[in-house]
């Protein structure tokens, strides 16, 4: 079993988004994706302050985590623009910080509830595997490219009661050991059984926002919660 005191809480961001630049800081139904990420996790009973880091470069973003006293990690520049290889120096804190496990929050989901994550973080405490990733359970069909059906039918018709359960990749909660990033292995190896276990999210937590018209429509769905 994981000792709390051995895992750091990160949420990571920058501002370079291609796709929806600015994302991050940008007004969003009265406040900014930051703020509400890290607002979430200074609600938590669970997460001690002092685990929560905020990993960023950007002075704007560095600012925005030290209005809140929270703990800022400062990524460089080559960091801000690395896209994942190699690992490390996307997730340059890896050797950086005083802790053995890392849960990784997405910022960019902000429908993303602080019970979530406070029940990510003790199942991954309690868990034997060093990685824990969030993922949403799914009762349908799929095919692959071949057009070949991955999940059988259970009666002569499809009927999404009785078919078994696959599960989607959630994209907002991440956990594993620091020192494998430096071998450029985030979380484990996915093809070998349970080496990553599943840790299953409510879909309508899981809105992801990477492109504009999800900014727009995740917006709108937080004004209307208002």
């Amino acid at each position: 079993m994981k000792q709390l005191s051995e895992i750091a809480v990160i949420i990571q961001a920058r501002l370079g988004s291609q796709r929806c630049p600015n994302k991050m800081i940008r007004p969003f139904a009265g406040t900014t994706l930051i703020d509400i990420s890290i607002e979430n996790i200074l609600k938590s009973d669970v997460i001690p302050k002092e685990n929560f880091y905020v990993a960023v470069h950007e002075p704007e973003l560095v600012a925005i985590g030290e209005k809140y006293d929270v703990n800022v990690f400062k990524r460089s520049e080559k960091s801000a623009n690395s896209e994942g290889t190699p690992m490390g120096e996307m997730y340059e804190w890896w050797n950086k910080l005083p802790f053995k496990y890392a849960v990784l929050v997405n910022a960019c989901t902000p429908f993303l509830s602080i019970e979530t994550i406070d029940n990510f973080v003790i199942n991954y405490m309690k868990s034997e595997s060093d990685g824990l990733f969030g993922v949403i359970e799914k009762k349908n069909y799929f095919w692959d490219e071949n057009k070949i059906l991955l999940t059988p039918l259970a009666e002569a018709v499809m009927n999404t009661k009785t078919v078994q359960k696959t599960y989607e990749a959630a994209h907002c909660l991440y956990a594993g050991r620091m020192d494998k990033i430096g071998k450029d292995i985030w979380m484990g190896n996915f093809n070998k059984p349970g080496d990553i276990e599943l840790f299953a999210i409510n879909e309508k937590e899981c809105l992801d926002i990477d492109h504009e018209w999800q900014f727009t429509m995740c917006e709108s769905i937080q004004r209307n919660k208002k």
